[in-house]
């Protein structure tokens, strides 16, 4: 991490390398070799034959010469290197072939916003941009997780909370998990905003200074979860069992909107207890 942007190029070659190496041929249907296999996954020239394409393109694509593959080009190398529908969408933004959404990512929340995370009490709720950066939260959200209020702006990042704050780096049950979802996460938003040079220095500052993270990053996963599970060890009402929400707002698609709710009777109580305090 050495330039201030997203050097697209080589991260598609870096990209395109290791969901090669990641497939098994057999998997593909694809005919034995005779010769053994030095490395792992498909070779150059299966991908190729899979995609459309001439090896020597494949070649020029991973060892990143300066290639910018068309959309149609972008859809048969996912096809043929079997992606997710977030991987896909990854491939195509680090391609430049998706359409960018205009003006500066936003920073604050915009007030109709802001009150509908207020109003969405008792369920704890709050609003993140791309980054993580956390821009609302209502009172419930507070006593769950901390008051985001008393942290210096620069700290309201719920990426930088589970990965440096003392007090939330246990909070999580399963920590592998919530950081390795949140690590795919933000490699999705980092390619997405390749000219967010906020975004690229915090990404540099984790990769430098949390191991862990710099482990998750290079293995280069890619997820978007729009609901899932989580379950939180809290030193006051002890384990809560939490169902997740993520909304995006049409008119500001940036923005992610999470809404927690608890899992089963004893959570909810444990989560009445809490915020009642």
């Amino acid at each position: 991490m050495t330039t201030h942007t997203v050097d697209t190029t080589q991260e598609l070659a870096a990209f395109l390398r290791t969901r090669r190496e990641r497939l098994d041929p057999r998997d593909l249907g694809l005919p034995s070799r005779r010769q053994a296999r030095r490395t792992p996954g498909l070779r150059r020239e299966e991908v190729a034959e899979l995609a459309g394409v001439s090896v020597d393109y494949i070649v020029r694509l991973e060892q990143g010469r300066g290639l910018r593959p068309s959309a149609d080009v972008v859809e048969a190398l996912a096809g043929a290197l079997r992606l997710s529908p977030v991987e896909r969408a990854y491939l195509f933004d680090l391609a430049q072939q998706r359409p960018r959404n205009a003006g500066t990512p936003a920073t604050t929340a915009a007030p109709p916003l802001a009150r509908l995370v207020t109003d969405l009490s008792p369920l704890p709720a709050m609003l993140m941009n791309h980054r993580y950066d956390i821009l609302a939260w209502n009172h419930e959200m507070t006593r769950l997780l901390l008051d985001f209020g008393t942290l210096p702006p620069a700290q309201r990042n719920s990426m930088w909370l589970c990965l440096m704050h003392p007090e939330t780096r246990e909070f999580y049950v399963d920590r592998e998990h919530v950081v390795r979802e949140g690590v795919a996460h933000l490699r999705a938003a980092w390619a997405a905003h390749p000219e967010d040079r906020a975004l690229t220095d915090l990404v540099a500052a984790f990769i430098t200074h949390d191991e862990e993270f710099a482990r998750l990053w290079a293995e280069r996963d890619i997820k978007a979860n729009g609901r899932g599970h989580k379950v939180m060890r809290h030193p006051d009402v002890g384990v809560i069992a939490l169902h997740f929400e993520v909304l995006v707002p049409l008119q500001d698609q940036d923005h992610r909107l999470v809404i927690f709710r608890a899992a089963d009777d004893e959570s909810q109580s444990a989560l009445d207890r809490l915020c009642a305090r």
